[in-house]
């Protein structure tokens, strides 16, 4: 009922506002034009004009006792004067004229015409916007109120998800169970004096299944559940935002228990500018939110669940205890999460009994959920576009490649001698990696192009999932990334550009070693850089001074130098075994790990132990 009346509000203001705009039109406007449109001269300038042969067309109008007359450009009206020569000088003007007197339109056919078509074409509009409106958006859409919430409401579940379909995040589904537990039997907490968490964080980076983690929340809770975006609160209305959030804490307290989750809460969250003077309208969205949370009225049974991967923009306010209690860090999955998740989304397409998950885990390292759930879609799609009815080890080996790399780039033409160099380049990469102790197998060596704009890649697949490098590790690391333009410097006498990709992240990892871990004697362990967004990327800010930042980048350019010539000298000792596996490549285009260690092992360089590991 309530909705009805705002509704019927909603379009009277409609209709009023119409009915003000085409009183202003016939009233002011109308008038107004009619004026500017004919001209009034006197019959002297009347008679100078046709004898001036500017003239087109005369109307003599009886009725009004007045003479109107057109020139090219401009309609003009004088009051009629006896003059019986007028006839001839028109005549001899050579003007038409004419002596009917002007029709007048009737008063009821104007009336109709300015005044009822227009309200009647208007209301035919307002109908049919409220029809659409209302289907569209529900029955408050039509109402101009702009702090109404636009929160989803979902029943007992959503989506008929539940934390057994979460997998590799084992940690944050116990604390998020824990507090489901709370909401299904209070009284078991309460007994011991236990309240229940204010506000849940969810934070992790971009596609580890944070959202999916509130959506188990919602499929196991048994109890209302609001969804909204924290972008849905700002509004370019003053007041908007905090009206909403107080209707949606409205609509929570009257259903609780309950739980509530903002995605993306750092649109409304994000710290404020600390300024005296300042009205902006997100501050005062979270001024709300803050007061809602705790503030002096209590929300007893609304649970506040949200996710970010920005936390360290959020307003301390926002996250002290009493607010945000809980922090649960969804973190990119390991080597076993890797492969439960593989499997999770592997059973919704049909898949060779003998695929071996854990190999593509492996391969995924560093992958999200999101990232795994792709690889699985792409590989029932290549799968698909093969011929075959499900999909196979190299269908999911395949999609892991197309996920890191791109697909294959078929229409690219290589010449002969870019060929040849792409082919060195690579087993460059994969012979250091097979030197060296610390460094991972590899898996795979190609030199076909893919969309990613890569010319030929090394895949290499750590055995096991490594949440520590040594130094050692990382110092093996750079001499594998520089051992593709040490082998087109020894082969050729002369380096192109294949070597960028390497290089960026050679400088990545270096700068990393001696900036945040403390990897290098002259600094020690002083941080130089530090992160600011954990989980966007590797953006760093340095407060160094500038004697020590450029100290830092002599220190950076040293270290890469140091793994190029380590990568140099074991390429030079080996180069008759990089020539044989670099023309092997060059001919098959693609070979294995396997393939390329056999190759060494006939030459003498492993034994077949060495191969089997």
């Amino acid at each position: 009922m309530k909705e009805e009346n705002n509704n019927r509000k909603s379009l009277m203001y409609y209709y009023g506002v119409v009915l003000v705009i085409i009183l202003a039109f016939n009233l002011i406007i109308m008038p107004f034009i009619e004026n500017r449109q004919v001209h009034e001269v006197d019959y002297g300038t009347f008679t100078e004009m046709v004898s001036e042969d500017v003239v087109e067309q005369v109307q003599i109008s009886e009725t009004e006792n007045q003479i109107f007359f057109t020139t090219d450009e401009q309609i003009y009206r004088v009051g009629m004067v006896e003059d019986v020569m007028l006839t001839e000088r028109l005549l001899q003007a050579d003007v038409e004229f004419s002596g009917e007197i002007r029709e007048q339109m009737s008063p009821l056919l104007s009336f109709l015409l300015t005044w009822i078509l227009p309200i009647g074409i208007f209301m035919l509009i307002g109908n049919y916007m409220q029809k659409r409106l209302m289907k569209a958006g529900g029955g408050n859409s039509m109402n101009f109120n702009m702090g109404k919430t636009n929160a989803k409401i979902y029943d007992q579940s959503t989506e008929g998800i539940t934390f057994a379909d979460v997998r590799g995040q084992d940690e944050a589904k116990e604390s998020l169970e824990e507090v489901v537990d709370f909401l299904h039997e209070p009284d078991k907490y309460t007994q011991v004096g236990a309240k229940m968490p204010t506000g849940v964080l969810l934070v992790g980076p971009p596609g580890t299944g944070k959202t999916m983690l509130a959506k188990a929340v919602a499929g196991e809770s048994e109890v209302p559940f609001f969804s909204i975006s924290g972008s849905e609160f700002v509004e370019m209305f003053a007041g908007a935002g905090a009206a909403r959030v107080r209707d949606l804490f409205k609509q929570a307290k009257e259903k609780a228990p309950c739980i509530i989750f903002i995605d993306e809460i750092d649109a409304i969250g994000k710290k404020r500018s600390g300024k005296t003077i300042g009205n902006d309208e997100r501050e005062q969205t979270l001024n709300q939110l803050l007061t809602e949370m705790n503030g002096f009225e209590d929300n007893p049974g609304v649970l506040i669940l949200a996710a970010t991967n920005q936390p360290e923009s959020l307003d301390p306010a926002l996250l002290r205890p009493g607010r945000f209690d809980r922090q649960v860090q969804v973190e990119l999955p390991d080597l076993i999460g890797r492969e439960e998740i593989l499997k999770v989304h592997a059973n919704k397409v049909k898949h060779s009994v003998v695929v071996d998950f854990n190999k593509i885990a492996r391969m995924a390292s560093g992958a999200s959920g999101a990232d795994l759930a792709n690889i699985v879609n792409e590989a029932a799609l290549r799968a698909v576009r093969m011929g075959r009815q499900e999909a196979t080890q190299e269908d999911f080996q395949e999609a892991v490649e197309v996920v890191i790399a791109g697909a294959e780039k078929k229409n690219a033409i290589l010449s002969e001698d870019e060929k040849r160099i792409v082919s060195y380049h690579e087993v460059g990469h994969a012979l250091v990696a097979a030197l060296q102790s610390h460094s991972a197998p590899v898996e795979k060596i190609t030199i076909i192009p893919r969309t990613s704009g890569a010319l030929g890649y090394t895949l290499q697949v750590p055995e096991d999932n490594n949440n520590l490098l040594s130094r050692e590790e990382l110092l093996d690391k750079l001499a594998v990334y520089a051992g593709g333009r040490a082998a087109e410097e020894i082969t050729f006498g002369s380096i192109t550009t294949g070597a960028s990709n390497d290089i960026e992240q050679m400088t990545k990892i270096a700068r990393s070693m001696i900036t945040q871990y403390g990897m290098d004697d002259e600094f020690g362990m002083v941080q130089m850089e530090s992160r600011n967004a954990q989980y966007l990327g590797e953006e760093t800010s340095s407060s160094v001074s500038p004697e020590t930042r450029t100290r830092i980048d002599q220190a950076v350019v040293e270290l890469i130098n140091e793994q190029y010539s380590k990568a140099k000298e074991l390429l030079l000792e080996n180069q008759s075994h990089l020539v044989a596996i670099s023309e092997y490549l060059f001919t098959e285009e693609t070979i294995t790990g396997r393939e390329s260690m056999q190759i060494l092992n006939e030459r003498g360089v492993f034994d077949e132990e060495d191969l089997n590991e």
